[in-house]
């Protein structure tokens, strides 16, 4: 599970860059790189806490 939370956290966090760096070389539009960039931040913020999660030592 763990794992996979990971490589969706990197794919997520790759819909977030990879669509503005394509709209700075004039490949996509401003709304293709608004829609993929809400998807991945929604994305990473649901993948990366299950993760990162820190342990409690007691």
């Amino acid at each position: 599970m763990k794992t996979l939370a990971q490589i969706t956290s990197l794919i997520t966090l790759a819909l977030m860059i990879v669509p503005s760096l394509l709209l700075c070389t004039g490949a996509v539009g401003l709304d293709a790189v608004k829609v993929t960039a809400l998807v991945g931040t929604i994305g990473w913020f649901v993948a990366t806490p299950i993760w990162m999660g820190h342990e409690t030592t007691s």
